[in-house]
């Protein structure tokens, strides 16, 4: 058998079967085997597998014991002359195994070798090769001098920058998404370190592999998509730390003495830095346009209370001091507040949530207004006055933002990108039916023809005969044009977004692509006989998704604050209450001993019914009560229960959670 390919997954399962598929293609005409080792995802992974791809030797984890033990429960069952570790969210193309067996073949010398890696718009990814983590090296990526010198030998020989791209080279370190390995110097170096969870287990093989005397090789006549994010998230605390404590782990074991030490030493204080630098800058993000509009708001009630006691009450200091200190701040965070909770801050160009949630804070401030003593209640106009400037001038932020970002001031009314679907007409067709029943809007402007009569039997010939019948097939059906002229399209339709049918197209034309019009545009991919489309804008962000699979409403940000906030005033309305339900309700001591369990954040009122299948639903707290609870006297059994379950993750809404809490307070 000449090769064992093994990829690890965790919940990324419509990746995972694009991935699979594009393997499929390239497993023709090898001699191999395909496994897939699930860290107990609960995205349905095990079953999808099971459906589509009967082929694959499949390991079904009941925990998630990492990338390492996972990779190497695989390894130990595997029967080939190479093993490809591969990530689930990648794509490979046609030709990719057999260019990497013949270059193994032909080099004896090497150990393990990697291909040329582009994210998700065209882009090379720089860690498709890299050098040893030594001090040095360490020290230039962690402090930022790699990505500010990018192709010096000396600042970034963590990325080896200053190597062409499009060159084959002996390099140090290969990455984990892509690891083509001979099974002898895997025999000689060992498995992967199970020491490590996830990261650093690749560069620690790399090293190994070295030591038993191979070379590992880049090799960029082959490429694949592998886009990054979607296994894990890189923007996160928990990113950071993992990294860098895999580092520490590789250090001790590799290095010793004092150097060991000082590298140890430094490692440590990376975590604290980088960890400190991604809490500042995810605060940052979340904060930076509630900010801009707390001062801009503030700025004008300044102007608005001199303009108003010199205009009004004739007099420049008729307005007290606590003003500055009291009612702006009050009047802001009432404002701000209601913006947030109507999602003004998840969707930042959302200006119907945006006046919504300021007029909603007017009414509340108009409230509260009438509570406050006299000397705290300054003007009625200068609230109402504040409250239209409050509009104004957060609206008029959001322009200015937006003509930053898009150069137009079409705020709110975004334009809908133009489409364009390569594929044949019957799977263009069903791309505009997903696309439809995802509710994506875009303005589809048309096909393009792909080359028909091509043979997938031997992904190395198919492209091969691409040429030759592009001008055929672009008469044959009623599109923009052939493949061979999108770039030609692309300009002429002014075009955004490109959808490639992976059942019409090979994936080595779709990467060529790619990195020809590159990432202006985006890309996705519709895999054959999927329900989803895949694709990704950039290196550091997840992996885009539109597909028919069922949305939870309880898993949208916006609803979880809700949610919270629905907790928290229950509580605070049984506080207030309590000598109420204190007498009258039947379940007191149920409601007394879990207010502070709610209240905490430990867990919410409502939530799901006790099952084993609620892996399979978003992840909320426990609940205090459930929807059984509104069903005494009747008998459940588990497929109620996991219905009642499912209907409750899926349509939930504020009201489904005061109504069960209700019932509970003083139903029977």
């Amino acid at each position: 058998m000449r090769l064992s390919v093994i990829i690890v997954n965790y919940n990324v399962r419509h990746f995972l079967e694009q991935a699979l598929l594009s393997v499929r293609r390239a497993m023709r005409g090898i001699s191999g085997e395909v496994w897939v080792v699930d860290n107990n995802s609960v995205d349905d992974s095990v079953r999808m597998v099971q459906d589509k791809f009967p082929e694959v030797l499949l390991i079904a984890n009941k925990t998630n014991p990492g990338f390492a033990i996972a990779n190497n429960q695989a390894i130990r069952e595997s029967h080939g002359e190479y093993v490809l570790l591969l990530n689930p969210d990648t794509l490979v193309e046609e030709d990719t195994f057999l260019k990497c067996l013949l270059f193994m073949d032909a080099h004896p010398e090497a150990g393990a070798l990697g291909v040329k890696l582009i994210d998700g718009s065209g882009k090379f990814l720089p860690e498709s090769r890299r050098g040893f983590p030594s001090p040095w090296v360490a020290f230039c990526k962690t402090f930022g001098l790699s990505s500010l010198f990018p192709r010096s030998r000396l600042f970034n020989q963590y990325y080896m920058g200053y190597l062409d791209e499009d060159e084959i080279h002996p390099v140090d370190v290969l990455v984990g998404a892509f690891m083509f390995i001979r099974r002898a110097a895997l025999d000689k170096a060992g498995l992967l370190d199970e020491t490590f969870f996830m990261y650093g287990e690749d560069i620690d093989l790399s090293y190994r592999i070295v030591q038993a005397g191979y070379q590992n090789y880049y090799f960029p006549d082959t490429k694949i998509i592998h886009y990054k994010g979607e296994s894990t998230k890189k923007g996160s605390l928990n990113y950071v730390r993992t990294f860098y404590q895999a580092m520490i782990i590789f250090t001790r074991k590799h290095f010793t003495g004092r150097r060991a030490g000082m590298f140890v030493l430094m490692l440590q204080a990376a975590i604290w830095l980088r960890a400190g630098i991604t809490l500042l800058r995810n605060y940052w993000n979340k904060l930076r346009l509630p900010l801009s509009d707390a001062v801009v708001i503030y700025a004008g009630l300044v102007f608005l209370k001199d303009f108003w006691a010199s205009y009004y009450y004739k007099e420049p200091d008729w307005f007290k001091t606590n003003v500055l200190w009291f009612n702006f701040p009050l009047y802001i965070l009432i404002w701000l507040g209601t913006v947030w909770l109507n999602g003004g801050y998840d969707q930042r160009y959302d200006l119907r949530r945006l006046v919504r949630g300021l007029g909603i804070g007017t009414l509340i401030l108009a409230a509260v207004y009438g509570f406050l003593d006299l000397d705290y209640r300054p003007s009625r106009a200068l609230v109402l006055m504040g409250a239209v400037w409050a509009v104004l001038s957060t609206i008029g932020l959001r322009a200015a933002a937006h003509f930053i970002e898009f150069r137009n001031f079409r705020i709110g009314r975004n334009r809908v990108k133009n489409l364009v679907i390569v594929g044949s007409q019957q799977e263009s067709e069903r791309v505009m039916l997903l696309l439809n029943h995802a509710g994506v809007a875009k303005n589809f402007i048309g096909t393009v023809t792909p080359l028909v009569g091509i043979s997938m039997d031997d992904g190395s010939n198919a492209s091969a005969t691409s040429t030759k019948q592009s001008d055929k097939s672009a008469s044959s059906t009623s599109g923009l044009g052939s493949v061979n002229q999108l770039d030609e399209i692309v300009r002429i339709y002014r075009v955004d977004e490109l959808i490639f049918c992976s059942k019409d197209i090979l994936a080595q034309d779709i990467l060529t692509w790619m990195t020809r019009l590159g990432p202006a545009i985006s890309y996705k991919i519709v895999p054959e006989e999927s329900l989803s489309i895949i694709g990704s804008s950039s290196k550091n962000e997840p992996g885009e998704l539109y597909t028919i699979d069922i949305q939870y409403n309880i898993a949208q940000p916006g609803q979880r604050r809700n949610k919270r906030v629905l907790d928290l005033l229950i509580c605070l309305g049984l506080l207030l209450s309590s000598p109420l339900w204190l007498i009258f309700s039947r379940r007191r001591w149920m409601f007394m001993k879990n207010i502070w369990s709610v209240f905490s954040g430990k867990m919410t009122w409502a939530g799901y019914a006790k099952s084993e299948n609620n892996t399979a639903l978003p992840t909320i707290k426990s609940g205090v009560f459930s929807p059984l609870d509104t069903l005494k006297g009747l008998k459940i059994n588990a497929n109620t229960t996991d219905r009642l379950n499912f209907l409750f993750a899926k349509d939930w809404n504020v009201w489904r959670d005061f109504e069960i809490v209700f019932a509970q307070l003083f139903g029977k």
